[in-house]
């Protein structure tokens, strides 16, 4: 345990010998407050070799792996940010405006022609797109600044986790870091947006196009939503578009429509190779997306001037770490076993679309934690692996996600239903209940049928068959099980929290035996 932690020390603070978060004021001054909040924690445990202060227990086969304490207040605003992050009307919503551009004049006091083309000028010394002023992208720029200003806030929020990432492997493939802002312009940094043609991920990779950049797609994996697989599988098609067009502005006109469709605009135009004299010959889609591309370049170099203040994640991406999988688990058991909200854990592990992570011969697949699960998850790992196995075992097979035809339901959307809700009350994913009904957006009407397979078909609500007693103070109380954890019991209770359970019974940790009586109500 201690070594793991060192190592991640080091790789945070650049191997520095002294291991003082403190002391390493340069690292420091460039790493979120959260983060360092977890080095230092981590920094004086290894020092002084006591590990009183990071909040690990251990697991036995009747009690949940460990207890994560969390703020409330903080945990239920992560929750809010992780929600926008998931969003995918961003996705719509930049979609329609790239394949919908008009370029018309387009009034933005705050913004004079002068200096959009002093602005312009400056980006273009230090990258080799070609960024110049012309009237269209003056009219897409000032577009996005007036109309689109909060989805662009939300997406400077996104790129806070993504871009160390995209960057990294830009980097590596050597070539330019301004390509990371093409994934703003294909997917709204969406890694389960999926276009209409059925081009998935955050780089939008058609199937074919996935397979031959290594991104496989099964029943329950599709690598092309795997934000480190598919921006390695975009960093070798860019860089060989490159070598075939010798330009980036055309590189990106191929990575979007194709390299036939960009060598038929060039013939068509008379043998022109600028993007701007071949752009009316393109696709229409591809005919506005360098200039989305450079507008949104722009309006991220230019952020500051603008006013947008992004929020940060709460988990960034360098305070995450990956742990091979030995065997099949659920994302809903790492996040009772870890205490990590299970839609914090679909953020980090978007590829396992059925929230099931296989073990597949010749595949590594791995899980993405907060780093501050991954110590717990790997000392107890004989342990999680054991309890994992036996729930599955005991569950009814197939196993929930792959239900039959005639285990679905129709389900008739009331006043105040959302997507979340309906979501929570089946078992099953907002993303899950899109695909069942070809929902392009998150907007319902009410009375509005939606077909969705519950995750438990054929088994009446918690509610129903959950047996309890009334105690003398009537107090529900409620006999624990083999497999029971806090999580689940209150999940069994409308209204009742898992600190509810804590307080009633004047319980601090979350170890249970089967036969335990939990009271589950306020006497």
């Amino acid at each position: 345990m201690r070594a793991l932690i060192l190592s991640f020390l080091l790789l945070i603070l650049g191997a520095d010998a002294r291991l003082s978060a403190q002391e390493n004021s340069g690292v420091q001054g460039q790493l979120p407050r959260d983060t360092i909040q977890v080095v230092d924690t981590l920094v004086t445990a290894v020092k002084h070799g006591d590990f009183s202060s990071v909040e690990f227990a251990t697991v036995t086969k009747d009690s949940v792996v460990f207890d994560l304490k969390d703020d409330p207040l903080a945990s239920k605003m992560d929750s809010l940010w992780l929600s926008e992050l998931s969003n995918n009307t961003l996705y719509e919503e930049l979609y329609t405006t790239i394949t919908d551009l008009e370029y018309e004049p387009v009034e933005y006091e705050e913004l004079p022609t002068e200096l959009l083309k002093e602005r312009l000028k400056a980006i273009d010394a230090k990258t080799p797109f070609n960024v110049e002023y012309n009237p269209q992208l003056e009219s897409v720029i000032k577009y996005y600044l007036k109309n689109r200003r909060r989805s662009m806030g939300k997406l400077m929020a996104r790129s806070n986790y993504y871009f160390p990432m995209f960057e990294e492997a830009l980097n590596r493939h050597e070539i330019p870091l301004e390509l990371k802002y093409l994934a703003i312009v294909e997917s709204a940094l969406d890694p389960t947006a999926k276009s209409r043609v059925g081009a998935t991920g955050l780089w939008q990779f058609m199937f074919t196009t996935g397979k031959i950049y290594g991104l496989d797609v099964s029943s329950y994996v599709d690598e092309r939503s795997d934000p480190l697989m598919a921006t390695e599988a975009a960093c070798k098609y860019l860089k060989s578009l490159y070598n075939s067009f010798e330009d980036w502005d055309l590189a990106l006109a191929a990575y979007n429509s194709g390299p036939g469709n960009v060598s038929k605009a060039i013939r068509r135009s008379g043998g022109y190779t600028n993007y701007w004299n071949i752009r009316n010959n393109l696709p229409r889609e591809t005919a506005g997306y360098l200039p989305s591309f450079l507008a949104t370049m722009y309006l991220f170099e230019y952020a500051e001037e603008h006013g947008f203040k992004p929020t940060l994640p709460s988990t960034p991406y360098i305070a995450t770490d990956t742990i091979k999988v030995k065997q099949l688990i659920t994302l809903e058991q790492v996040s009772r076993y870890t205490n990590v909200p299970v839609e914090q854990l679909q953020f980090l592990n978007p590829s396992y679309f059925l929230g099931i992570i296989p073990v597949v011969k010749d595949e590594n697949y791995v899980l993405r934690l907060p780093v501050q699960a991954v110590g717990p998850f790997v000392a107890n790992e004989d342990a999680i692996y054991g309890l994992a196995t036996q729930e599955i075992a005991q569950r009814e097979k197939p196993l929930p996600q792959f239900v039959a035809q005639d285990a679905k339901i129709r389900y008739r959307v009331r006043s105040g239903d959302y997507l979340g809700k309906i979501a929570k009350k089946y078992g099953v994913r907002v993303s899950q209940i899109k695909r069942w009904n070809n929902l392009r957006g998150d907007n319902l009407r009410v009375g509005q049928r939606l077909t969705i397979y519950p995750r438990n078909p054929g088994r009446s609500r918690a509610t129903s068959t959950t047996t309890t007693q009334t105690n003398s103070q009537g107090a529900k109380v409620y006999t624990v099980k083999q497999g029971d954890s806090l999580w689940s019991i209150a999940q069994k209770f409308p209204g009742v929290s898992v600190e509810n359970i804590k307080s009633w019974n004047d319980i601090s940790g979350t170890a249970l035996k089967p036969g335990m009586k939990l009271k589950v109500s306020k006497g």
